[in-house]
């Protein structure tokens, strides 16, 4: 399946991927800005755009996605510091992402909210139908989300769902703040060794794993019951509770009761989803909450700020002090700046050739030009304070005041500054719009570049895929169908060898189906795939048995040491004739994207198997002495050398025994070996009499046969070092 995950840099985001990839999806990610610089975990393909870019839509065009899931609520490029602001902003991108998927009629939405849409309390869990009360900003921006992929599910038809956490937590990103209670009453344990909690404040959190794997089951269901579901523990806990779980993490944390006025519940009502999907938590508050805590006081430098008590006075002292530097330094420097101009202006006062000279005209057109109308201002109050200073030098202060010239000369000076300074601020914004404009243009342009170049990426490797990988349909084809020219009998020997060569594994074994109870060793490519022994109950095997007898392939997700790592059947007609059993699979092969590909290997061998079965029935007649199940001397000669043959390149077990007697008595002599002889072993004629060959049996088993056909009256002779010479 192809997934396309829309989101900023998170360890849900991560978790997401990871899931993805072992499951054995191809997953595109949309980052929602153009800033590369995103700690992402690795992905098919990685676009790096603005979720209001007119580029998304080409791009979901180009991807064609199965399933798009927008981490909404958890999406960290949405900073909700000013919520009504952020809020237009999140309804609009989510609005342009619905109507860029849009065009895909099959396509699966998925949007992730949170408890957040109910905003009170409530004296019982809250189930799905009820309906949702939210109040800040960031809660009805939610909740207008869900709206919008309501009304594209009831208009258009598109299949988008809904899933709601409940108050989901886990390890943080360094240094990145987290929404969710653990995270804040650690960090308060962090900044000031103490937590205040309220014994009446209760809720229910879910660990971020089990939250991941619970909602990739409701991502992946075709045709869930619902569109909407709660992912919850379901479990409450108070904040109290909380508090004294991270207390006994964490050394001298003192918890301070706050426990003041009405209660407050808000737990969520899982039951809709247990009932379809049977979710079972993992981690429990206490392993969850340790796993926060170690974390995040391990790296608590981190999460806390200068001024945090946790961080020290001095810190805080320097943070405060490097705040006030950083907002005096265009003062001091127009400071600095003024006092070469002071005396420059002292000496040309009485200067004969720049007496005309305004010194102080020109450093305020300067920090007009360099800095704008603020600091222009700035500099003509400085200079004015400079040229009453040098007046006095003959002037008492009160003439200086009541001479007119002097503010006339201060009206110019102001003038002159503002409106240099005014222009100078404008002509910088008339630039920065032009830039703007030109950026956008730019991006539109980089964007189509970038989007053709994976495209063409895309292309190129989807074309590898066909001509060059194993996994590709013309590769397996090309293998599977080389079994044609294998004779009948040979067919299932080396469908060992090209299972082992297209699954990339050793250890092969072929069981056919002797009947409703028993399955017999057939062939194998290694001893490892031949542990489970010759002969199987497989009904007994319920774990396997379940998944084959749904035509499902069975994968040992638990590395169950009694099944094989992967199990597929091959029918006929509805009847199950032989198990397919592979060993020697890494965990991380164990996936979706392998058990298609066993899948589509099966159905292509079964093609020969078949064929090859219908051609031995159409021969029946003519393969057997009449009225017996002893096999004409043409027919038993390939099934003899097509079994020897596989013996010598180790893909069987086999023995020929000889029996002595007269060729009156074949049939005689057959009945009685009937008797004594399994499904899978079969008697014929050869030259030099009537012999019988033995299936997975070596030479010191045949000698035990031997034994039990002289207690029949039946002599015989083992005869495999002649059939091998």
């Amino acid at each position: 399946m192809i997934v396309f995950l829309v989101g900023g840099e998170s360890r849900l985001m991560d978790d997401l991927i990871t899931k993805m990839e072992k499951e054995g999806h191809k997953t595109y990610l949309l980052t929602g800005k153009r800033d590369r610089r995103g700690k992402y975990r690795r992905v098919f393909e990685r676009y790096d755009f603005p979720y209001e870019s007119e580029s998304v839509q080409e791009i979901f065009s180009n991807v064609n996605p199965d399933l798009v899931l927008f981490l909404g609520a958890y999406d960290t490029n949405y900073d909700w510091s000013d919520a009504r602001k952020e809020s237009v902003r999140y309804t609009a991108d989510l609005t342009n992402i619905l109507s860029a998927y849009a065009f895909k009629q099959d396509g699966r939405f998925i949007y992730l909210s949170s408890e957040a849409v109910y905003g009170r309390s409530y004296s019982s869990d809250i189930h799905e139908t009820e309906p949702a009360s939210a109040k800040s900003f960031q809660a009805m921006a939610l909740l207008q989300g869900e709206n919008i992929c309501r009304s594209y599910r009831d208009t258009r038809g598109m299949d988008t769902r809904i899933l709601r956490f409940d108050h989901m937590y886990g390890i943080p990103r360094k240094g990145k703040t987290d929404r969710n209670p653990c995270f804040w009453m650690t960090l308060e344990m962090l900044k000031t060794n103490q937590i205040a909690a309220n014994s009446r404040t209760a809720f229910s959190m879910i660990y971020q794993d089990d939250a991941v794997a619970f909602a990739y089951r409701a991502m992946m269901e075709e045709s869930p019951k619902y569109p909407l579901y709660h992912i919850t523990s379901g479990e409450a806990i108070t904040q109290m509770d909380l508090a004294e779980l991270i207390r006994q993490n964490a050394d001298g944390v003192e918890i301070r009761d706050d426990t003041v006025g009405e209660g407050f519940r808000l737990v969520l009502d899982g039951s809709r989803y247990q009932e379809e999907f049977d979710g079972r938590i993992f981690v429990p508050y206490e392993k969850g909450v340790k796993a926060v805590v170690t974390y995040m006081q391990k790296h608590s430098s981190s999460f806390l700020q200068r001024d945090d008590a946790g961080a020290g006075w001095g810190n805080r002292v320097w943070s405060l002090l490097c705040r006030i530097f950083r907002m005096l330094v265009p003062y001091i420097e127009n400071l600095i700046c003024f006092i070469p101009f002071f005396m420059i202006n002292n000496r040309v006062v009485g200067s004969q050739y720049f007496s005309k000279l305004d010194a102080y005209l020109l450093y305020v057109l300067l920090f007009a030009i360099v800095y704008g109308q603020q600091q222009a201002i700035f500099s003509a109050l400085l200079a004015t304070v400079g040229y009453c200073f040098r007046q006095m030098y003959h002037q008492s202060g009160l003439e200086v005041l009541m001479d007119y010239s002097t503010y006339i000369w201060m009206a110019q000076l102001f003038i002159l500054g503002m409106v240099v300074g005014y222009m100078r601020d404008q002509i910088l914004q008339i630039k920065k719009d032009d830039e703007e404009e030109i950026g956008y243009l730019r991006g539109q342009l980089g964007d189509m570049t970038e989007i053709n170049d994976s495209n063409v990426r895309m292309k190129q490797l989807f074309e590898l895929q066909l001509v060059n990988q194993k996994d590709s349909l013309g590769k397996i084809y090309e293998i599977t169908s080389s079994l044609e020219r294998y004779g009948a009998y040979e067919v299932l020997f080396y469908a060992a060898q090209t299972i082992s060569k297209l699954m990339n594994t050793e250890d092969v074994a072929i069981y056919t189906v002797a009947n409703r109870v028993y399955a017999r060793l057939f062939s194998f490519t290694s001893p490892t795939a031949r542990k489970m022994g010759n002969s199987i109950r497989y009904p007994e095997m319920e774990e396997m048995y379940e998944d084959l007898k749904e035509h499902r392939v069975y994968i040992n997700k638990t590395m169950d040491e009694r099944y094989p790592l992967m199990a597929q059947a091959i029918y006929a007609e509805d009847e199950m004739q032989i198990i397919l059993m592979l060993w020697g699979l890494p965990w991380d092969r164990m996936n979706l994207a392998e058990s298609n590909r066993l899948t589509v290997i099966s159905y292509l061998i079964q093609n020969a198997v078949v064929r090859a079965n219908r051609y031995l029935e159409a021969l029946h007649e003519h393969r057997y002495l009449e009225n017996s199940k002893i096999l004409e001397k043409d027919a038993f000669t390939q099934l003899v050398a097509a079994f020897f043959e596989a013996k010598r390149n180790g893909l069987t077990e086999c023995s020929l025994v000889r029996i002595v007697c007269s060729s009156e008595d074949y049939k005689k002599a057959g009945e009685i070996l009937e008797q004594k002889l399994r499904q899978t072993d079969y008697i014929g004629i050869l030259d030099g009499g009537l012999h019988v060959l033995l299936s997975n049996t070596d030479e010191e088993n045949a000698k035990g046969v031997i034994l039990r056909f002289g207690e029949e009256g039946l002599k015989s002779i083992l005869v495999n070092r002649e059939v091998a010479a």
